[in-house]
């Protein structure tokens, strides 16, 4: 669609007079906002928020929500969640006006709610599809829109390119009929609690605990899951703890990002803390910290995967390909199945028998029954109770020793277009992966060095990556 059709047809005066500035002006944005629609992909919708096609608005949701609601057909059950960003709570009303409008009931949950909740409602729930309106742990400029199938995963071919082509064929935004008629709102935080703390058992001691939400939608929700769960010492970072859309305390709210967990980490200092819990701003991932070491999502997923195993009297561990091996020697010595998925958890929530499945880049699904997404909430409870029980330094040096030590890193490299295949290179017990990533423009690189000793495999990870980033 041409700048000058798109601008006459936006209907939110805002962007609509963003565009036809830039007309007026030859604003350089012009090109690149009409440069080709944002794809709708297998993570939905991501990308800056602002005017034209390129980017996410009013007008693109509109279409967007037009596409889904015309593949499930008049009938079907939408449930709809969205987080604090910029603009999340006016693409959840056009969201929901559009599919209401399309003969679609919508379940639409309190504003501001974690995406684990979007994804347990919709199980719950038995709905066909859901939407949560986020962009995750982007940048503050950035939303997104991502869908779930009736399985409650996120979906996957061919119903994203099914939809995408939907999409495109939809009228013009503000063409596209909106209505309030089937629109309920509901509430499933008290039971998506109710199921998360029936995770756990009582603590077997107090660890003195310290919690940030990044500025996202997760502080208050995992307040209550901690409490409820027996957690008594709870210290939140109190400049992170509430929602804030332009997250000002951090230059990216990616708990993988170095810096970001500073002030919990200073917070921890002065409390004495033992255990450092972070969710990113929509509580689907979570990082794990103690006093002087941050783990690696593959640390924490031996540690929550060794606790599911340990417990389990069958079923499937999964991960995916570009997480650590451990994993799958865990799964082996428990006589428990494994399975290597494609990235993302789109597919690791799909395998067969699945009791607990985790993605190195701090994404963890220890409910897969009632959650069949990664979530942070969840994962937190889990940590907070081995560390009640164990000290984690230790739990993995013994896993280290019974399975060899398994060190990992991630080295991301920013580029303006990434796109390829996944390449792997196997160097004895150790392995290099590069990949682009999914949503970001990154090319990812995973390493991983298996050795007698955690130091032996540092000096070789330290080495393999020494070889390719000097």
């Amino acid at each position: 669609m041409n700048p000058t059709e798109w601008a006459a047809h936006d209907p939110d005066p805002v962007t609509r007079a963003e565009v036809q500035r830039w007309l007026a002006t030859g604003d350089p944005l012009l090109h690149e906002r009409f440069a080709g629609p944002l794809t709708f992909g297998t993570a939905g919708l991501r990308g800056p928020i602002g005017a034209g096609e390129t980017a996410m608005n009013v007008a693109t949701v509109t279409r967007a929500t037009a596409g889904l609601a015309a593949w499930l057909g008049p009938g079907a059950r939408v449930v709809l969640g969205c987080d604090a960003r910029h603009g999340s709570a006016v693409f959840r009303e056009a969201t929901a006006e559009v599919l209401s409008a399309a003969g679609i009931e919508v379940l639409a949950l309190p504003p501001q709610q974690p995406t684990p909740v979007t994804a347990f409602a919709v199980r719950h729930f038995g709905a066909d599809a859901g939407v949560m309106i986020t962009a995750s742990h982007n940048p503050a400029t950035d939303n997104g829109y991502k869908v779930y199938d009736a399985s409650g995963s996120q979906i996957i071919p061919p119903a994203d390119r099914e939809i995408a082509a939907l999409i495109d064929a939809a009228a013009r935004a503000d063409e596209i009929p909106r209505s309030r008629g089937l629109i309920r709102e509901v509430d499933v935080l008290g039971d998506y609690l109710a199921r998360a703390v029936s995770l756990i058992d009582a603590p077997s001691s107090q660890p003195v605990i310290v919690t940030t939400a990044l500025h996202g939608v997760g502080g208050a929700v995992l307040a209550e899951a901690l409490r409820r769960a027996g957690f008594t010492d709870v210290h939140p970072v109190a400049e992170q703890e509430h929602p804030d859309p332009d997250f000002p305390t951090v230059a990216f709210p990616n708990p993988e990002e170095d810096g970001t967990l500073d002030l919990a980490c200073a917070l921890a200092e002065r409390v004495g803390a033992d255990l450092i819990l972070a969710l990113d701003p929509d509580a689907d991932r979570c990082a794990v910290a103690v006093p002087g070491r941050q783990f690696t999502g593959d640390e924490i997923g031996a540690v929550l995967g060794w606790d599911v195993a340990s417990r389990a009297t069958g079923g499937t561990l999964a991960c995916s390909n570009v997480s650590s091996r451990l994993l799958g020697k865990i799964a082996a010595h428990y006589g428990l199945g494994f399975a290597e998925a494609d990235t993302g958890f789109k597919w690791i929530a799909r395998v067969p028998d699945l009791i607990f499945g985790y993605e190195e880049a701090l994404g963890y699904c220890v409910d897969p029954q009632f959650v069949a997404d990664k979530d942070g909430i969840t994962a937190c409870l889990r940590v907070a109770e081995v560390a009640s029980k164990s000290d984690l330094v230790t739990l993995l040096d013994d896993l280290g020793e019974r399975f060899g030590h398994h060190v990992t890193r991630q080295v991301a490299v920013r580029v303006e277009r990434a796109a390829g295949e996944k390449v792997v290179r196997e160097i004895g017990p150790d392995r290099v992966i590069v990949r682009p990533s999914g949503t970001e423009p990154k090319i990812k690189y995973y390493y991983e060095a298996v050795a007698p000793t955690r130091a032996e495999a540092q000096a070789r990870l330290d080495r393999l990556v020494a070889d390719r980033h000097p």
